[in-house]
């Protein structure tokens, strides 16, 4: 059983497993291994307590009766060679350890609180509202401060960051850097990222005196920040008094975890260093009770559905990106396996669903679908959509040919049958689960995939001094993936060229399809570079996007990284030119590798390269699996200025068409 934070692990009945067992989950990609500790009180409700220690993360489940007073000690990892369960090391609970009082502070506190949920990096900007508090994230020894250039990309950090991870955090001051960072977690927000935005507020004596402060808009209100992130977040803690500090931070985090969404605490700049009774023990692990499933309307929904599949001739599966909030990857999987059914995915849901799958036929995304894919999904008299965002990029300027009484479509805690029954309180998970044994195996769609397939051609071999072509970079960039390697696509048009890397299994792959804001992958490179060590990243970067963050690849020297970032110079915003174009969208050309060498000046490793022809490309490659694998390589790619993939020009005409229909007549 495989559990990643955000911590939501289904119900286990104790009775169904030896007492004091142990359950192993397997190694994952990105993740530490974690294990289920199953009480041997049967009598109390469980409840699932997640440990991190600087060794390892463990999950552990404990009585409820027992778990304000105590915390369990680390049992020894044994691994089983064959992986059964094995009944563990004799564990004993010790009481916690109180602080001694002047470590008894609310800045000490949230800084466990940060290691206990699985983080480890805090990417931060340092203000003067923020300063004290940063003291304290530094004395942490489970936490490394990352400092960043710029709020932006700290909220593009934290993002990176908890893709990998499952949970980011930023550090900001008061509304300058508040608001800086605001656009980073409306990013996170609408990918259902858990990310703990932190600002410094101002002094704890101040609110309420009508004075005005610096880092304000020159009014006596500290509440415009505030404003601003209740539409981004999903709970807002404003801490300036130190008597429900411990139930505001707690509340906040958790209910990150909980809802996987951003949340915004604000902790006024005099009382992180002040102690507090409240804080006088180490923090107790939090409890976060599993979401369940009505029992009734899971058993309705899979009759209904199951019904409603077992009747199709050549029904499809399709995998979308809230697979990853519903913590569904593996179920739908499961699912594809014991159907039969042909398995494709939407392009936000890239990297969720494995692509080394038998039955899996590419990237549904209407018009620009990979080789063959839109065919079979679209001729399909029933399909199964798991997790789907339907908007007006993932559907081609609203140019599906679905009919949505063919349509399952099943979302995190919601199933919805064509155009007949809808079921609430039906947790994804547990409906993949459920349906998968009651689906007749169907191959009928798989098969006509199969026969109509014809391999994609090569491009065309040209001179090795001619001008490089992009599709000759991506064959390239294909050729470098394996399963310790993760892509970063940046908007643009590496959306569409890297839909079609075929990823090895193992093999990482995020970009920002929803919110789509240039520039985030500089930042979430960062992010996601830091936190998956055993991965190298390689990120593809159009030169517009690269020029509104490039600060940060100062920050990714100084934290050592490895990342390979291609750089795509054609000059200018190229998906915006096939949208609309105008001369807005020429954009004034840089010396990219030399503003990365003068970043470096000498500090970190770092080595940069211009290619011009394939010849270039095919060296530069070399050298940076090479001589140069453990440096930060920038590889500029000199590329034409109307050299796009094909499927940008199809899906720029259609959004065009979508952006510019007339007002309906009233």
């Amino acid at each position: 059983m495989v559990v990643t934070p955000p911590l939501i692990v289904d119900y286990v009945s104790p009775s169904h497993w030896p007492v004091n067992s142990l359950i192993y989950g397997q190694q994952t990609q990105n993740r530490p291994l974690y294990t289920l500790f199953l009480s041997s009180d049967h009598q109390s409700p469980l409840y699932i307590q997640y440990i991190h220690t600087s060794i390892h993360r463990q999950l552990q489940i404990k009585s409820k009766s027992s778990i304000m007073d105590t915390k369990i000690n680390t049992p020894d990892l044994i691994t089983p060679p064959n992986g059964n369960i094995i009944s563990p090391p004799v564990t004993t609970a010790a009481a916690v350890v109180p602080f001694a009082f002047g470590e008894a502070t609310l800045g000490r506190h949230l800084a466990r609180r940060l290691v206990q949920v699985g983080v480890s990096d805090v990417f931060s900007v340092p203000g003067d509202f923020n300063l004290t508090l940063l003291d304290h994230l530094i004395a942490e020894p489970g936490l490394n401060l990352v400092g960043c250039c710029n709020e932006l990309n700290a909220g593009y950090a934290a993002d990176g960051y908890a893709r990998s991870r499952g949970v980011g955090a930023c550090v900001v001051t008061f509304t300058v850097g508040g608001l800086s960072v605001l656009n980073a977690i409306a990013g996170a927000y609408s990918e259902n990222l858990p990310l703990i935005c932190i600002a410094g507020g101002p002094n704890s004596n101040d609110y309420g005196t009508n004075r005005i402060l610096h880092h304000t808009i020159g009014l006596p209100d500290f509440s415009q920040e505030l404003r601003c992130f209740q539409t981004v977040t999903c709970y807002q803690a404003v801490v300036n008094n130190l008597e429900d500090a411990h139930e505001q931070i707690d509340t906040a985090i958790s209910t990150a975890l909980k809802e996987s969404k951003p949340v915004y605490i604000s902790i006024s700049c005099n009382l992180p260093a002040i102690p507090h009774p409240t804080f006088s023990r180490e923090p107790v692990p939090f409890c976060l009770s599993p979401k369940l499933s009505n029992k009734m309307g899971l058993e309705a929904a899979v009759e209904a559905a199951a019904e409603f599949l077992n009747k199709a001739v050549k029904p499809v599966m399709v995998g979308g990106p809230k697979l990853r909030v519903a913590h569904a990857c593996q179920a739908f999987v499961e699912l594809a396996d014991a159907s039969g059914y042909a398995l494709a995915v939407m392009p936000s849901g890239k990297g969720l669903v494995p692509e080394h799958h038998p039955h899996f036929i590419g990237t549904y995304w209407g018009a620009v679908s990979t080789a063959f894919c839109a065919e079979i999904v679209e001729s399909a008299d029933a399909y199964i959509f798991a997790g789907p965002i339907f908007n007006d990029y993932s559907s081609v300027g609203y140019s599906l040919l679905l009919k949505k009484e063919k349509a399952l479509i099943v979302q995190p805690d919601r199933v919805v049958i064509g155009n007949g029954p809808t079921f609430g309180c039906v947790l994804m998970k547990d409906f993949l689960q459920a349906l998968a044994k009651r689906l007749k195996k169907n191959t009928t769609a798989y098969e006509n995939y199969h026969r109509i397939f014809v391999p994609e051609g090569h491009p065309l071999k040209d001179d090795p001094k001619e001008p490089i072509r992009v599709n000759v970079l991506f064959e390239h960039i294909q050729k470098m993936l394996s399963s310790d390697t993760a892509v970063i696509a940046e908007t643009g048009d590496s959306w569409f060229n890297c839909q079609k890397l075929k990823l090895p299994q193992g093999c990482g792959y995020e970009f920002q399809m929803q919110y789509g804001s240039i520039g985030w992958s500089v930042g979430a490179t960062l992010g996601y570079a830091q936190a998956a060590t055993d991965k190298r990243v390689i990120a593809c970067i159009g030169d517009g996007s690269f020029q509104v963050t490039a600060q940060d690849v100062s920050t990714m020297l100084r934290c050592g990284q490895k990342t390979i970032i291609f750089l795509i110079n054609n000059g200018g915003y190229t998906i915006e030119v096939e949208i609309h174009d105008g001369p807005y969208n020429v954009i004034k050309n840089w010396n990219y590798t030399g503003l990365v060498d003068a970043i470096h000046n000498g500090e970190g490793k770092c080595w940069t390269t211009k290619v011009f022809c394939e010849e270039d490309l095919t060296g530069a490659i070399e050298t940076a699996l090479g001589a140069k694998k453990d440096c930060l390589c920038f590889i500029e790619v000199m590329a034409h200025k109307d050299d796009t993939s094909k499927e940008l020009l199809e899906w720029g005409s259609r959004v065009s068409a979508a952006n510019s229909r007339p007002p309906n007549p009233q």
